[in-house]
Parts: structure tokens; C-alpha cells; sequence
């Protein structure tokens, strides 16, 4: 795990990602604020769109995804809660008044380039969403899902940004 501190106060990233890419830090910061394309780079998230008045990345901005696990689909809507260009995006799924999940990116300036750490982080709430979490997207530990599909968007992102 990758020790640091979120908004949210948690000491450290469920599962992260981390790579490298030849690319500047705006390069990257546009695609991954760019949730409507994340589809062409997600395994599970099939891209969606932008609601209730939003039209682009920024603190409190809403985003609907259409997601997908083999036979499995539904919707989730996540809210902006940090976009701190071109540094670090954060934002949540919640379900009602439960806070269950933040998405993280974070972009650091190298000499080649930028590192990009990409984590998801178990919110709050959790542990208490859990036990529904595979009748709703077939996937029965969460942690280990999306370190292997965050694996493969990463990758995937990085080669669009080159």
C-alpha cells in the first residue's frame, strides 16, 4: 500500500497502481478528468455521462457511468471532491447518505515525464455495501477486482496520452 493522506483523512490507498508515462502532467490530467472517455480505457466502466448541470471536471460536479462485469450491468454516480489541476482528482461513489468508495489519481512531475498513481479507497461506510456488492456487479472482493482492472486502464490511458 501507498501511505498518504486524502481530504478524507485515510492513512492509506486499499490498492493502487503507479506508472511512469513520457508524457507531460496536462497530457494526463485532461484524460483522467475526462470521465465520458473513460470507457475507452476502463474494463468494467463503459464511459457515461455528466448531470445535473456538469459538463466537465470540478469540485462537486456529478458523473453517471454505465459499468460492466460479464453478464452484469447497472449505474453508479460519483461526485468530484478534489480537482486540483494538473495534481490530484479524487471522486466518490456514495449511495444515499453512505460514502462508500474514492477514486484517486494523483500526477507528479518527473524529469521524463509524470508518475501517475491511480487507488481506490474504501470509503467509510464499506464494509456495511459490501456483502451486496456481488449480487449488484458479480464480483466478490472488490480490492483484488480492481487493482487488476485499475492494472489495465492505467495501461491503457498511458498509451492514449503518448
Amino acid at each position: 500500500m501507498i501511505t498518504g493522506a486524502t481530504k478524507f483523512n485515510y492513512m492509506s490507498y486499499t490498492v493502487s497502481v503507479v506508472r511512469e508515462v513520457a508524457a507531460s502532467p496536462e497530457k494526463v490530467w485532461a484524460l483522467v478528468t475526462d470521465l465520458s472517455r473513460m470507457g475507452e480505457w476502463s474494463p468494467e466502466n463503459q464511459g457515461g455521462e455528466w448531470i445535473d448541470g456538469a459538463s466537465c471536471a470540478a469540485v462537486g460536479a456529478k458523473f453517471k457511468g454505465d459499468n460492466k462485469n460479464g453478464e452484469k450491468t447497472w449505474q453508479a454516480v460519483v461526485i468530484v471532491e478534489i480537482c486540483d489541476a494538473p495534481k490530484k482528482f479524487v471522486f466518490s461513489l456514495k449511495f444515499k447518505d453512505s460514502h462508500l468508495s474514492d477514486w484517486v489519481y494523483e500526477i507528479e512531475p518527473t524529469t521524463d515525464g509524470c508518475r501517475v498513481t491511480h487507488a481506490w479507497v474504501e470509503g467509510p461506510q464499506w464494509a456495511e455495501f459490501a456483502p451486496f456488492g456481488k449480487s449488484i456487479s458479480g464480483v466478490d472482493d472488490r480490492a483484488s477486482h480492481n487493482l487488476r482492472n485499475m492494472e489495465v486502464t492505467l495501461d491503457n490511458l498511458l498509451k492514449a496520452v503518448k
